[in-house]
């Protein structure tokens, strides 16, 4: 998400660099456009004159105007407030250390995305924390809301309270709780029951729910999707609940993101996760500090390691590292490789998360290669031999249409995939005459990324010279 936002920024921050000298009018010319930025970009507007405000104020300022870089100065302003209208330096998580079962309301209007949410932190809590869940949904208005939520539980292998036909929230929640503590649960999520919109009887049946169960969290959970509706729903349900923080779903289909950079300032709680897709591991964790990263270009190579750490298994890369020290890379190897890219959320989850690889983003978007990329390159290997996988060199015309034929696509996506392994391969023999990833690792401390893979950056902040074209693209 903040694509559209992350673009109007960076014509702006690019014109601001690309002057030796700033002046007061430059600043506040450059903080017009990014007030207009903002407001496109569905900010709320109090928000906005209070951030406009504040960096113009710090920017300004004689010690940024007299410096060596005032443009380099300026971004670094917008960045820190950027970082402080999200919420801080420091990431806010669940309140789990209390007396268990630790209850977890989960508040919200109908078709926000509570359930799959609910089923989202039960994995999570399960995963991240180590911590037995058990979940219950109190919504016996919307057809099927309780029978869904068990059916996610199946799926996450997180328990879920039984289902009683004709009991009330306020009594499936006394329910909830004993049978929490009878199984030693850690932690009780209640999925509550919403509507369409921020009515009485919403807000009383949730009022009479925490009264029974005395939620240590009340998370609000909005789909930023909604954009400035998200943030009056959020308003709203700050004035009637003591919520404890927010969960923002569906942030990775929101291309303007204004939802997010207002909810801080408008509920007073910390953003605590953002749903980032429809499977049930896409929840992470919010960092405001990554996510200000993300609007202005930087990168976010910390999510991207941590992402790698959860989706790489250890014995794969121990092995993978292994055929790289003796110069070998077969497609099976290729294949892991492909499958692991697609598990960390496809190639453009990857290049926004790179610093310096806003272009090729645009790039791999330009040339109408998306993500169905990698499941053709997957088909393709999948219908070689395993003996062809092993050694691509059997691989000769009869054999290649046969590929073809099989994985549904042409003979010239066969020979691209061929020719990106082939590179792919020449690039692992090239690291082991370096000396091994420890040798490639000690010119990377001397002379960085340029030093050990030259043009891999390049001055325009391109794609690597010579990376093979993908099956089913134009570049």
């Amino acid at each position: 998400m903040f694509d559209n936002l992350s673009d109007r920024l960076g014509g702006v921050f690019d014109r601001l660099r690309g002057r030796g000298a700033l002046s007061e009018g430059d600043v506040r010319e450059a903080m017009r456009e990014v007030r207009v930025a903002l407001l496109e970009a569905d900010v709320a507007l109090p928000v906005v004159r209070r951030f406009i405000d504040a960096v113009t104020e710090k920017a300004i300022g004689a010690d940024v105007l007299k410096s060596v870089t005032p443009g380099q100065q300026v971004v670094k302003i917008v960045s820190d407030e950027l970082v402080e209208m999200l919420g801080g330096e420091e990431t806010e998580g669940l309140i789990l250390e209390a007396k268990p079962p630790v209850v977890i309301m989960m508040v919200g209007l109908q078709g926000s995305g509570k359930t799959t949410t609910t089923a989202k932190l039960g994995k999570f809590i399960k995963e991240k924390h180590g911590r037995k869940a058990l979940m219950a949904s109190l919504d016996v208005n919307r057809p099927a809301a309780q029978e869904q939520l068990a059916v996610l539980g199946e799926q996450v292998e997180v328990a879920t309270l039984p289902i009683v036909q004709g009991q009330q929230p306020v009594d499936i929640a006394r329910r909830a709780m004993d049978v929490a503590k009878l199984q030693s649960a850690d932690v009780l999520l209640l999925d509550t029951a919403g509507r369409l919109h921020v009515d009485e009887a919403l807000m009383a049946e949730m009022k009479a729910v925490a009264g029974v169960s005395a939620p240590t969290e009340v998370l609000l959970v909005v789909d930023s999707l909604t954009g400035q509706d998200a943030v009056n729903v959020a308003k709203s349900f700050t004035d009637e609940v003591p919520l404890t923080g927010v969960v923002l779903t569906r942030m990775d289909g929101d291309a303007r993101g204004g939802a997010a950079l207002s909810m801080r300032h408008v509920t007073g709680k910390p953003i605590k996760f953002a749903g980032t897709g429809e499977k049930l591991d896409a929840l992470e964790q919010f960092h405001p500090k990554r996510v200000a990263d993300r609007i202005l270009g930087m990168g976010d190579v910390v999510s991207l390691v941590e992402r790698a750490a959860s989706v790489v298994k250890e014995e794969e890369a121990e092995a993978l590292a292994k055929r790289m020290a003796k110069g070998q890379f077969d497609l099976n190897d290729l294949r892991t490789q492909l499958r692991q890219m697609n598990q960390m959320g496809g190639l453009g989850m990857l290049a926004g998360m790179l610093p310096g690889m806003k272009k090729a983003k645009a790039a791999l978007q330009q040339s109408n290669m998306d993500d169905k990329v990698l499941v053709h390159m997957d088909a393709i290997i999948g219908s070689m031999t395993a003996k062809e996988r092993a050694n691509p060199a059997l691989l000769n015309a009869k054999r290649k249409k046969r590929v073809a034929a099989g994985s549904g696509l042409q003979v010239q996506d066969v020979n691209r995939l061929l020719k990106m392994h082939q590179e792919m391969s020449r690039a692992m023999k090239q690291i082991r005459k370096m000396g091994g990833l420890k040798g490639l690792a000690a010119m990377f401390g001397k002379g960085g990324m340029d030093a050990a893979m030259p043009g891999l950056g390049g001055p325009k902040g391109g794609l690597p010279p010579g990376l093979p074209g993908l099956p089913g693209s134009k570049k």
